[in-house]
């Protein structure tokens, strides 16, 4: 593959769309107007640009986004596509139906061989998954040690009691009595015990805001309980997506700009896939872009039962159709930094274009202050590529989103990262998928 990408002609863009895909978060999509609203504020502080955003009505949840760039007035709709109550709903499980989750995850990813191959890209999206089956058995660990404490205790006490009893009983019934109080002590032991362990994960979950594991847990096994294969819900809804951006790209618009975050960068690319085979993108106005973000595509293109995802890969990663960016970043311990998901999936053509890998480079484009503030917040790091710059360099993702230059002009003679990782490294490279036998529906 060339070093350099190679984009299509100029244009300027007054109009545009995007459409922003979310990882596995359960959490309105509030969230991301706020954090654009304040975020793109700090930035503009920054940049001397402005930007201002005001609520959006109608079907899908979103916001406009009116700035003022490099003289230039562009207008944008922002548009966020929710697949929030899906996560919520696999949220769902109980207690012991998590830690079963967690078996059947570590199961698949140990047995499959597939654990051992992400080790040989990333080792800290791998510590990251490791980390909730670490924190879980912790959890699990206290809570029994806890339940064992107190009914050793409670025996403890229980058997002072029965001796001193004793004295104030006569012979006569001293050993009958002794039997049914100590049958009695040790099924209340036994009760105190459990319920004390029952009352300790109980804690741990409500207090999982903190901690992470049951919502990190959710998100790998999510994925992994189909060993890579989409869910049918969510199959569904990646159509309706689909039918979504396919009208935007009708529309009088410049850029119809879709941007997937962690997990949602790989649902975008299934999309966009099956998107462009059925005709939807042209060559010419609007110009389609991809943005990825902090990616995990690895995560499950690696997994056993991902045809259709390495199916999609091969397919865009050759489209002209579109203009692919993927950014990450090795300041980020929870994405796959410059790992190329196309060529680390073992489904790179020969004829291979997209995406364009590049660095957000963290240590390079915040401060030193910044940087230490945000180095041990490996969760908030995660989402740094949708925030602000206080030392920007060429990604900056409010002049992406609302600047006047289309994603590809903005890239156009940029070079692949130098660290860019592109060895095969998946066990698994079928591309068994038909998409005419696919389950999704307009």
């Amino acid at each position: 593959m060339a070093q350099t990408s190679q984009l299509p002609h100029k244009r300027i863009v007054r109009n545009r769309k995007v459409f922003f895909i979310p990882g596995y978060d359960p959490v309105h999509p509030r969230r991301y107007r706020e954090l654009y609203r304040t975020e793109s504020a700090a930035q503009s502080s920054i940049s001397g640009y402005n930007i201002g955003i005001a609520p959006k009505k109608g079907k899908h949840y979103g916001w406009w986004v009116k700035s003022q760039m490099d003289g230039q007035s562009i207008d944008v709709k922002f548009e966020v596509l929710v697949w929030s109550d899906i996560v919520r709903n696999s949220m769902m499980s109980t207690i012991p139906a998590t830690y079963l989750q967690l078996v059947r995850t570590a199961i698949i990813y140990i047995g499959s061989g597939t654990l051992r191959r992400l080790m040989w890209l990333r080792k800290g999206p791998v510590i990251a998954a490791l980390y909730p089956v670490g924190m879980l058995s912790f959890q699990l660990l206290v809570a029994v040690l806890l339940g064992f404490f107190a009914g050793s205790l409670l025996g403890w006490t229980s058997t002072i009691c029965s001796r001193a009893m004793m004295t104030l009983i006569s012979n006569e019934w001293s050993g009958f009595i002794l039997t049914w109080i100590s049958v009695g002590c040790t099924v209340v032991q036994w009760t105190i015990g459990v319920w004390i362990a029952v009352l300790t994960l109980q804690w741990f979950k409500k207090k999982d805001g903190k901690f992470l594991a049951y919502y990190l847990m959710h998100d790998f096994a999510y994925s992994c309980q189909a060993e890579g294969a989409n869910l049918p819900d969510l199959e569904v809804r990646m159509a309706e997506f689909r039918s979504t951006i396919t009208c935007a790209l009708e529309k009088n618009v410049d850029e119809v700009l879709i941007v997937g975050h962690s997990s949602g960068a790989h649902l975008a690319v299934s999309i966009l896939a099956d998107l462009i085979r059925d005709g939807g993108a042209r060559k010419s106005v609007p110009a389609l872009s991809f943005l990825s973000l902090g990616q995990v595509v690895p995560m499950v293109s690696f997994l056993p039962k991902a045809d259709r995802l390495r199916a999609d890969l091969h397919y865009l990663s050759t489209r002209d159709e579109l203009v692919w960016i993927d950014v990450t970043a090795p300041g980020d311990g929870c994405a796959f930094a410059l790992c190329d998901p196309v060529a680390v999936s073992g489904v790179a053509p020969n004829k291979q274009k997209w995406p364009l890998v590049i660095s957000a480079a963290f240590t390079q484009s915040l401060s030193a202050k910044r940087w230490k503030e945000l180095r041990w917040k490996f969760f908030r790091r995660h989402f740094q590529y949708l925030c602000a710059f206080d030392q920007v360099r060429d990604y900056d993702y409010f002049r992406i989103t609302a600047g006047p230059q289309t994603l590809a002009e903005r890239f156009e003679g940029r070079a692949h990262s130098k660290s860019r990782i592109d060895v095969p490294a998946s066990k698994f490279t079928s591309m068994n998928y038909d998409p005419a036998k696919t389950s999704l529906t307009s």
